[in-house]
Parts: C-alpha cells; structure tokens; sequence
C-alpha cells in the first residue's frame, strides 16, 4: 500500500474491491493527463504555486506513462523536467519516513517503464542527463527497458549511452560527459544554497502553508470536483434563473431571483414596433388563425434565421420581389395579401429566410449568396401565385 503497510496489515485479502479517493478538486484534472487533453489540464490547475508545481509533475509523470506529446511539450516549456522526482503532495511533505520509494520516480523512468520510445527521445533530447537518471532501487532508464523487454528502446539507449560529444579540439564519451555535467550542476546547486543560506532547511513547505495531519485534521482527499472544492459553502445561496425567455404580449421578460430578494422584470419592446410603419397594414389583416398553420419547423427556422440575418428597416430594404421579379410583378400582379395568404410568411420573413438559407454557402462571397436568395425567394412567390 501507499504508506508501506502490507494487505495483511489491513486484513484484506487478494482480489478485495478497493476505494482510493484522490485529493479534492483534481478529478477533472487527472482526467485531463489520461486523456492527453491539454486545454483542460490547464483549466483545472490549483491555484496555490506549491501545488501547481506538484500538478506539473504529476502531469508529465503520467504524459510519459501514457505517451502524450503534445501534453508533455507543454509541461517541459513551463518548467517541469523529466529528471525531477515527482515527490508528495505539498501538503504532507512532513511525513518523510512513510513515503513510498515510488515517489522517488521520475517522469523518464516512467517512459521507460511503459516502453514509450518518442517519449524517450524528447525527453533525452531536453537533457542528456535522462540517460543516467537513477530511481530509488538505483536503476536507470536503460536497467528498466532490459527488465520490461522493450527492444526497441534498448537499441536506442544504448546507441546513445555509447556516441561521443564532438568538441573542436577533441571528441568526449558520453559517460564521462554526463559525468562532468552532473558535477557542474552539483557546485552550481551548493553555490545557490550558500547564498541563500537553508542549508539546514529540510522541507520546501514554508511558514503559512496547509499541513494535513491523519486523525487531526479534516481530510482533503474526498474526490470532489473542482468546482465543488473551490465553494467553501456548497449550501450558500445561488442566483437562480427563471424561464430565461418568456413571451407575454409581444415583449420578453427576463426573472432573476436571488435570496429574498424581489424578481426584477426587463421589459424588451416588441420585434415589429420599430417597423410598424410599413408592415402595420399587412399585420392588421393576417388572421390569428393562420399563424396557428404555420408548422413548427418553420417557426424554428424562422427563428434562427432571425439571428443569422440582420436586415435593416423595411422602410429602407424593400421587398426582394421589388427589385428581383418586376416582370412577374406586371404579369401575375400579385398583391403582398396574396402572397401571405398563400406562403403563410411575410415578404420581410420570406427575405430573411432565403438568405439564411443562402448564407450558408460560405465560399461563395455576399453578392452571389444574394443572387441565390433572390432566385429561391422568386421561385416561392411565383410558384404560390401561378
């Protein structure tokens, strides 16, 4: 188990169904690091920077494992390393003595584990250093694809264990040169805590920082959502919303209601006022029974088109038949109650659903879509009228 007690300890049996439960708020996330969906790794990172890094390595911990590219070039270009162990959670750093040696693992050790070869490349092609990263049991990635029988990643790792570094004036092994930098990045690392001074400092957890202590402390690994572990409250009051449209006597109505509080109206005038003065006679003499015929489908496609297609005023656009069909206008002498009798649209919706219909022709630039529209629109008015 975790904690390096053995199934005995907790008198389980093999083949016992277990429950893990992870910490609180990361469930989207480690589905993120499954999936290799980087967008929604980001999206669900903590906002505390301790466990932002931890995220960081856990996540490039199961890209190597999983063999996500596109995930684990990401995470190298924000920091994470392949060589960094990816440790606890920061909150239970202070139990060093009942970590788990699988902590101790890194992120190339894990791509070896799982015989991803692209992972080894990129990750060896980061830092050269991968070649003799060592886990807890001492062993390097090479160690690991022998024992797991990845052929193909052996191959490759021994080809580079063995090659040369090229200098102008003389060529060095590769052993020696990992060797060499592995000193260099040691005095470097002893430097930095002599001008910091924590050479006695044990663990990165700072004064102020959450430490969970089992029995003690209320437990943050409950599986909730990350959503459900930002709310402190989750039974707080909410901004509930009504019927989001509601269309009373040609006007919508938008209700919010929140607490105690008293419902406030948004009244919107009507759709038609600001036209009323060339589609009022027409409007007068469509009967309300014949709005009732017209089927649903047209009504949703009526609708839609009217958010697709903004028309300017009647009292600036004419009617499409206006300009398109003036010889079927002297011929047929349709009037516009003919026309609405028989279609059981207006000339204006009749307009704004051919070019609905047209505009979906998206390669083709506005004036030919508006050709389109005029010779459907022609055709529904002659058609009805003939």
């Amino acid at each position: 188990m975790y904690d390096c007690n053995t199934l005995s300890d907790y008198q389980l049996d093999i083949g016992t169904l277990l429950h893990m439960d992870v910490w609180d708020g990361w469930k989207e996330f480690l589905t993120g690091c499954l999936l290799g969906n980087k967008y929604k790794v980001q999206r669900y990172l903590s906002k505390e920077k301790p466990v932002v890094n931890y995220q960081k390595r856990v996540a490039l911990y199961m890209a190597a494992f999983c063999g996500h590219l596109q995930l684990s070039a990401w995470l190298l270009r924000q920091g994470a390393r392949p060589t960094e162990e990816v440790g606890v959670h920061p909150y239970r750093e202070w139990c060093q003595s009942n970590h788990h040696p699988d902590v101790a693992k890194c992120p190339v050790h894990a791509a070896a584990d799982a015989g991803q070869l692209m992972m080894l490349k990129a990750f060896i092609n980061y830092s050269i250093l991968c070649l003799e990263c060592q886990n807890s049991a001492g062993q390097t990635p090479l160690q690991l694809c022998i024992q797991y029988k990845h052929k193909d990643c052996v191959l490759y790792l021994v080809t580079k264990m063995w090659s040369m570094v090229s200098y102008p004036n003389f060529p060095l092994p590769m052993k020696i040169y990992i060797k060499l930098k592995l000193w260099l990045l040691k005095a470097q690392n002893n430097i930095c805590r002599i001008k910091r001074r924590n050479q006695t400092a044990v663990f990165r957890t700072r004064v102020g920082d959450i430490v969970l202590v089992d029995g003690f402390t209320k437990p943050k690994m409950t599986s909730k959502g990350f959503y459900q572990a930002m709310v402190k409250d989750a039974g707080s009051k909410r901004l509930r919303l009504n019927n989001l449209f509601q269309h009373r006597q040609g006007a919508c109505c938008l209700k919010a209601s929140e607490g105690d509080q008293k419902g406030v109206n948004l009244k919107l005038p009507p759709l038609g006022d600001a036209n009323k003065s060339t589609d009022k006679p027409q409007r007068k003499k469509r009967s309300r029974k014949k709005n009732v015929s017209l089927c649903n489908e047209e009504n949703m496609d009526q609708n839609m088109c009217l958010a697709r297609v903004p028309l300017p005023p009647i009292s600036i656009l004419k009617p499409h038949h206006y300009y398109s069909i003036p010889d079927a206008k002297f011929l047929l002498n349709p009037s516009l109650e003919s026309f609405s009798e028989h279609s059981g649209r207006t000339p204006r919706e009749n307009a704004i659903y051919y070019l609905a219909l047209a505009s979906a022709f998206k390669e083709k630039p506005w004036l030919q879509q508006l050709s389109i529209a005029r010779t459907l629109a022609k055709k529904s008015i002659c058609k009805p009228v003939c």
